[in-house]
């Protein structure tokens, strides 16, 4: 049931839906040149294509958050950004408390079915195949333009485009002209500091940003995990719950941009260290284990738009090299546990380490000396070189997969290893065509053909019907299939009887049709309605192995049909005052079993109001409402409850060479909010707890 002020809150938010969907009788904005800088022009976007363009006739369903939008909601990490996206959810996986982004109902224990690019070039990591679990945020100060697609993108983008695609484009010299230094202190013991400039070195343009912080993190307590279970199985007393989660970290982050003339060069730094394992990489909570990320990303790339009137062309070279390793490490399960098999006095310790190296070399060419076509062809290759793994346990394994105590913690890198150095090459081509065949009226198509090293070819299309009905309003039918390659843990991995890969895996595969409609109601106010509905097939899960009667092995198995709605409006009511929100409805539905495939919310409000109530000041309030969230398969637990959180900022804008402030608070209320712990629910029947109220003061300088 909802508290007296959570219903007053979802009226007051479906009072600023119904008004922005009104706002056809709102007065017109008088000067919307001075709006676009309080709020940042967000009218564009070129995840679509690869070519700007307007964001109502991109033949995708797009939203783009600009650092003006990052700013006016206080947000302060990437996750509280994208909770803000129609048809975007953030959950949460025990293992490190790594942020999972669910895309229109699909979710997964690592969720990596979207992509993740960082200025167009993916962050990808090859061992689990999302961006990596010891993630531990993302800041946003650097942050220039956030391009997010709902829906497939493999056509441009090849793998894990599969229910969206997440482009973080960073601040260049003109967007980060001047210095600024900024410092931010907040609850949780959260500390914060930056500094960002952009400028000249002569001929070339610079930006360059650092930052370091460090939490302590959500401190919420567990009530029971998996060694709660163990204990009522086995008789013993080794649980560390209730006990608190340990999410604390320290961080790193640096960037350097330099443009000259047509060629660009960027670096980027992400280190995270001195972290905990969340509710604990078992399930069971361990304050003991230490746990570290270090990603070293860089690209050259060259781009002339004009080397003929009819022809542009362009190339890129990019690397990333991204390591996770225990310098403390981990109780998988505590102190004082013990199996059939024996007793663990020190607890059951374990250290997986990795290490990977990624080359992409890729080109392309734009031509438009046809009349009312513009063609693009691109090609490329990747290198996925997972060159170093080390494993450190005091345990192996029985026959049922059951742990043997060993006498001491040794070394199984070269013996008995979770994982082999693994390699996997991929080519690729793609052909695009935006045909402009009657006025009013574009159709794009695409096709990419990628192939696998290890697994062979998969082709995905894509089509994109646009129709300016009038100058007010645009409706699109879209159509695009998408894959998902499978991850080197799910192909190869060994030794754990509990869980084997599969070298035999293909691809998942995802078929989504939209019809959206893009409403510009008046100069002030736009209303955009999508319908969607996808069908997923050769889902890779994990299956019981039928032959020896304990473990599992990863395959290709079941399918999921989804289909939703989204609805998203903004109204500027006056120059000082700004109403935006979202509705996303979903239902998706595990085909295997004829049930809700679970986790996702069924409906997701988001609403948002910013004031520029005096001169130099803003303050803004936004409220999230999540509902219906389902138990999957085999899991009887009730389902989770609803909830409701508030957030309020307020924040100086005094321009350059003055100090700005603002404060935040999150969760007013001090809602419990929980995301949902795997089925069935038996290590983590409680679910896994969010933030509490927090507050956080910032300061920053530009010169």
């Amino acid at each position: 049931m909802l508290s007296a002020h959570q219903r007053q809150l979802k009226l007051c938010v479906s009072a600023a839906l119904s008004l922005a969907l009104n706002a056809a009788f709102a007065s017109p904005v008088a000067d919307e040149d001075e709006l676009a800088l309080v709020y940042g022009a967000g009218d564009s976007v070129s995840i679509a294509t690869g070519n700007l363009q307007a964001l109502r006739r991109a033949p995708a369903v797009a939203t783009v958050i600009t650092a003006a939008d990052i700013a006016a909601m206080g947000a302060t990490d990437l996750d509280q950004v994208l909770e803000s996206v129609p048809g975007i959810h953030v959950n949460r996986t025990p293992n490190s408390y790594s942020p999972l982004y669910v895309v229109r109902g699909i979710v997964s224990a690592y969720t990596p079915q979207i992509l993740m690019l960082q200025n167009g070039v993916p962050i990808t990591t090859a061992y689990i195949g999302n961006k990596g679990n010891i993630w531990a945020g993302y800041p946003v100060e650097h942050i220039a333009r956030i391009e997010i697609i709902r829906g497939p993108g493999s056509a441009l983008y090849g793998s894990d485009a599969y229910s969206g695609v997440i482009n973080i484009i960073t601040k260049g010299p003109s967007e980060a002209a001047g210095t600024e230094i900024g410092v931010r202190a907040g609850s949780l013991s959260t500390y914060d500091g930056w500094v960002q400039h952009g400028g000249k070195l002569g001929a070339i343009d610079v930006a360059a940003y650092l930052r370091v912080g460090q939490t302590d993190g959500i401190r919420e307590t567990i009530e029971a995990d998996a060694q709660t279970r163990n204990d009522k199985i086995f008789g013993t007393k080794a649980s560390l719950a209730p006990g608190q989660l340990n999410t604390e970290y320290k961080a790193v982050d640096a960037n350097l941009d330099l443009i000259y003339g047509a060629w660009r060069a960027r670096f980027g730094y992400k280190r995270r260290y001195d972290m905990g394992s969340g509710a604990g990489i078992s399930s069971a909570l361990d304050p003991v284990g230490r746990q570290q990320s270090e990603r070293v990303t860089s690209s050259l790339s060259w781009a002339e738009p004009q080397v003929t009137r009819d022809l542009g062309l362009g190339a890129s070279l990019s690397t990333q090299q991204y390591s996770q390793e225990m310098p403390t490490r981990y109780n998988l399960l505590p102190p004082g546990l013990a199996f059939p098999t024996g007793p663990f006095p020190n607890g059951m310790i374990g250290a997986p380490e990795t290490w990977e190296r990624t080359y992409r070399l890729s080109g392309y060419a734009d031509y438009s000396g046809v009349r009312n076509h513009h063609l693009r062809v691109g090609l490329g290759h990747d290198d996925i070189d997972l060159y170093r793994t080390r494993e450190f346990r005091n345990f192996n394994y029985a026959s049922n997969g059951t742990p043997i105590p060993l006498p001491a913690v040794i070394e199984t890198t070269y013996t008995t290893p979770f994982l082999r150095p693994q390699r996997r090459k991929i080519d690729y081509v793609y052909l695009q065509d935006e045909w402009s065949f009657a006025p009013d009226w574009n159709l794009t198509a695409g096709v990419r053909h990628d192939h696998y090293s290890d697994f062979g070819g998969t082709t995905n299309p894509r089509l994109a019907l646009v129709w300016d009905a009038s100058f007010d309003l645009t409706a699109k039918l879209l159509y695009g299939r998408a894959f998902r390659a499978p991850a080197f843990a799910e192909s190869y991995g060994i030794t754990n009887p509990v869980v084997l890969g599969n070298p035999n895996l293909k691809p998942e595969k995802n078929a989504t049709t939209e019809l959206s409609f893009a409403w510009q109601a008046r100069t002030d106010a736009t209303v955009n309605l999508t319908f969607y509905r996808y069908k997923m097939k050769d889902i890779i899960r994990t299956v019981p192995n039928a032959m020896t009667g304990t473990g599992s092995t990863y395959k290709n198995t079941g399918d999921q049909t989804g289909h939703g709605i989204e609805l998203e409006s903004s109204w500027t009511v006056t120059r000082d005052l700004r109403l935006s929100g979202n509705y996303a409805f979903q239902r998706s539905t595990d085909e295997t079993n004829h049930t809700d495939a679970g986790y996702a919310p069924h409906n997701h409000l988001f609403g948002r109001a910013d004031w520029a109530f005096t001169s130099g000041y803003q303050a803004g309030a936004q409220v999230n409402w999540v509902a219906g969230r389902k138990r999957a398969f085999g899991d009887a637990r009730t389902n989770l409850s609803d909830y409701t959180t508030l957030d309020l900022t307020l924040a100086t804008r005094n321009g350059r060479n003055q100090w700005n402030f603002a404060l935040a608070l999150r969760n007013l209320f001090n809602t419990d909010v929980r995301e949902p712990s795997p089925a069935p629910g038996l290590t983590l029947p409680y679910d896994l707890p969010m933030a509490p109220r927090t507050v956080s003061l910032q300061a920053s300088y530009k010169l």
